[in-house]
């Protein structure tokens, strides 16, 4: 029985004719803009006979499989005698000199798949194959041409389909099983909880419908299976290939990881893969991805199909850990290995950067594997911030310094040089001021850089390539230039120039105060995207903030618990800076009395690290701390991490005072359940700090028609007090105590924006140890 196969001619010529090692040292980069506007370029100098970008698509027949190949080709050129030739444009920012006709087998394969599905349809005999390589920026060229009649092309399309099978072979095996598994399975439970069945049922209708869904589900709704089981099921309906389900914390990319073993357990066949970031998976002391230094990096690719087959066949959750043990059994890069492997998975689990960050998003997918892709994305609340950071750059002077003293002799030198000059003429136009702001786009900085990128790419290509420090900071300040660069390109009314400057040294910023736009576009030709968050509230602020639309879906899902099993006390004192020296007591007694009357183990939140050891000072001047006392510091290991989440015990046999900072690594996706967290208290109203950079965002907010205060202090400040907030009732079984701690949360906007699960609200003129009879009043 025939077997079909789908598949582009890029994938087919990148598995067949990829080898050697992943490149050492520094490979030269163009951006994908730089490479379309090459292209064009180009294509301008073709002939009234000629015709650009074509398709071209075939059926071919190998054994039992059928292939049905489709790709475009740059270029179809037409002689005055009617010869024909395929041309393919490759960008470089490498020098000519370096490329040779057999450097790269994967370029000759793409043009010779063009060119047989050219001469096959159309009853050609023979016709020539040209690669054209233009340098940027110079556009220089060069190019190679060879003859190929359809007897050589049929050979050479027989060999890439042998190569080819084994994969395709496994492939569809996989597909047919999970196809089947996907329309059989069942939800994972005996019954959805309260609100699950119509988030499940908004994301997959989502996903039928091809649009955006924002979903505010409360803490509890097991949103993670929520959102995966329908994806799965619209796979099995043959509405989707496959999905991302993207996450910000390690944490919950476990809760996600386990979703899906949950439903193979229940007879799913999926293939997953885990994305680790590159230093954490790193096999080495030292990230150097250069074959003199890695042997997981020399000759990756003459290895790496024999990898993918192995791993594809005996398994099918691709986590952290199974990938290491793939990885060094065939010695190939684990991280690089991962990535491979995400491009055969039906699910993959990762950080937000690999669809949404510019610099490191996926450059392999095409657009048609978008088409049939969807996003899950978990925690939509963090994107707003990781969207501002992914589309800001930053330079600082010191580096142009150091570069033009370690590289004086040559032209990089004087490049850099003429960098710092700019910022040493910048600091003296400020005067005294130690900060500067400017809508204005830095415009005669950036020939500068692109000079600076030039000569820093000429001399990391040649002989100093190696060498230790000059090496490593030129090409570490290299990539800060690119980055600022390809920033600058996206620079519109949504940026900012922000400066701060010193008596040593300038920092220079692009900074992204509205990342919607940009998000959006990261996020165009998706089949669809699902962004949801218990604390996606309002849902007209994200929707906003995340680039959606207002044709797209949204949905709010009730909690699935009981009101019986939260108690929520406000004490309504002062957090404010200028009242904390004066308040630490009262609040460290209404700490203690909080421990008093919860039966295990109580986390506190507070908006900073300095105000949590005020009042953790405060507790611990008043007496015996009636728990073991326990505190998040700044910057902790993993191990640390675990250490502290391991010290919530149930039983009681130790219980915990546990002091944490709002938006930290233990305010949202962990789960202390029943009493190994009976009581959180949560001080203050979670506002950023003021600073240059906010009252910036805020000013840009009120300047374009929206409430400044609320997009640049209020929502993301309460965003903070919901996730921690969020940690106490996690099941059917939990019973708690949530404490607010600020008399702002009784103004009517703050009001507005506590979840009707915390409704209603007990104040209290004193914490109380005895419960409900002897608060003050409800809100």
């Amino acid at each position: 029985m025939e077997t079909r196969v789908k598949v582009s001619v890029r994938a087919l010529v990148e598995y067949a004719y990829r080898g050697g090692s992943i490149e050492s040292g520094f490979r030269a980069a163009t951006t994908l803009q730089d490479g379309t506007r090459a292209h064009q370029q180009l294509q301008k100098d073709y002939t009234e006979r000629d015709r650009k970008e074509v398709h071209l698509e075939g059926r071919l027949t190998y054994e039992e499989l059928v292939f049905d190949l489709e790709g475009r080709c740059d270029g179809l050129l037409i002689g005055e005698d009617g010869s024909v030739t395929i041309d393919e444009i490759k960008s470089t920012a490498a020098e000519l000199a370096d490329i040779g006709e057999a450097s790269h087998p994967v370029h000759w394969g793409q043009a010779m798949c063009y060119a047989y599905l050219y001469a096959a349809n159309e009853g050609v005999p023979a016709l020539s194959i040209r690669l054209t390589y233009v340098q940027l920026p110079s556009y220089a060229l060069k190019r190679f041409t060879r003859r190929m009649e359809l007897p050589e092309l049929e050979r050479a399309m027989r060999e890439l389909m042998q190569i080819y099978a084994p994969f395709a072979r496994l492939q569809h095996r996989h597909i047919e099983e999970r196809d089947r598994s996907c329309k059989a399975l069942s939800f994972p439970y005996d019954a959805y909880r309260q609100g699950q069945r119509k988030l499940a049922g908004a994301v997959y209708k989502s996903v039928i419908d091809g649009k955006r869904l924002f979903a505010r589900a409360p803490t509890g709704t097991g949103k993670t299976i929520s959102t995966i089981f329908p994806s799965v099921k619209a796979i099995g309906e043959g509405a989707l290939d496959r999905f991302y389900y993207l996450t910000a914390r390690t944490i919950t990319r476990t809760a996600a990881e386990e979703a899906l073993a949950l439903l193979e357990a229940k007879g799913l066949r999926l293939r997953s893969a885990t994305l680790t970031a590159k230093e954490k998976i790193c096999f080495q002391a030292e990230v150097r991805c250069q074959k003199e230094y890695c042997e997981y990096a020399d000759g990756y690719y003459d290895r790496i199909n024999e990898a993918l087959l192995d791993a594809l066949t005996h398994e099918t959750r691709l986590t952290r850990s199974v990938i290491e043990t793939y990885a060094r059994k065939h010695r190939v890069c684990p991280f690089e290995f991962s990535l491979d492997a995400a491009y055969a998975a039906d699910a993959v689990v990762c950080d937000y950067n690999y669809i949404f960050d510019p610099r490191v998003s996926f450059k392999r997918m095409p657009e048609e594997t978008k088409r049939r892709t969807a996003l899950l994305v978990d925690e939509a609340h963090n994107l707003v911030d990781r969207g501002r950071e992914m589309f800001s750059a930053e330079l600082t002077k010191s580096p142009f310094l150091q570069l033009r003293r370690l590289w004086k002799t040559e032209s990089v030198g004087d490049a850099a040089k003429a960098v710092n000059d700019f910022f040493v003429g910048f600091r003296k136009a400020a005067g005294a001021e130690r900060s500067v702001v400017s809508n204005r786009y830095p415009e005669e900085l950036i020939p500068l850089m692109a000079r600076f990128g030039e000569e820093a790419e000429r001399a990391l290509l040649g002989s100093r390539a190696s060498d230790g420090e000059p090496h490593a900071l030129l090409l570490e300040t290299y990539f800060a230039v690119l980055s600022f660069l390809r920033i600058a390109e996206r620079y519109d009314d949504a940026y900012v120039t922000y400066a701060e400057l010193s008596k040593t040294d300038v920092k220079l910023k692009l900074l992204c105060l509205d990342p919607s736009s940009a998000l959006r576009g990261m996020g165009k030709g998706y089949r669809s995207q699902a962004f949801f968050s218990a604390t996606l509230s309002p849902i007209s602020y994200y929707r906003e903030m995340l680039g959606g639309e207002a044709e797209d879906y949204h949905v709010a899902v009730p909690s699935p618990f009981s009101k019986e099993q939260l108690e929520v006390q406000l004490l309504p004192v002062s957090t404010r800076y200028r009242d904390r020296a004066s308040t630490k007591a009262p609040i460290a007694d209404a700490l203690r009395r909080l421990l008093e009357k919860q039966p295990g183990n109580v986390l506190v939140f507070f908006p900073s690290y300095d105000y949590m050891n005020d009042v953790l000072a405060a507790y611990l001047e008043a007496g015996t701390p009636g728990a073991h006392v326990i505190v998040q510091r700044n910057g902790m290991s993993e191990e640390e991490r675990e250490a502290f989440l391991a010290a919530f015990q149930s039983g009681g046999a130790r219980r915990v005072l546990a002091f944490a900072v709002m938006g930290g690594v233990f305010s949202e996706g962990i789960d202390l359940t029943l009493d190994r967290l009976s009581g959180v208290a949560v001080v203050g109203v979670g506002l950023p700090q003021v600073g240059l950079e906010r009252e910036v965002m805020k000013a840009y907010f009120d300047r374009t028609g929206r409430n400044g205060f609320d997009f640049a202090y209020l929502y993301p400040g309460m965003t903070k007090v919901l996730q921690a907030g969020g940690r106490l009732i996690r099941t059917e079984e939990d019973r708690g105590t949530l404490l607010l701690v600020d008399d702002r949360f009784l103004q009517p906007q703050y009001q507005r924006l506590l979840p009707e699960e915390w409704k209603p609200c007990a104040v209290v003129g004193h914490f109380s140890r005895e419960g409900r009879n002897s608060q003050h009043a409800y809100l």
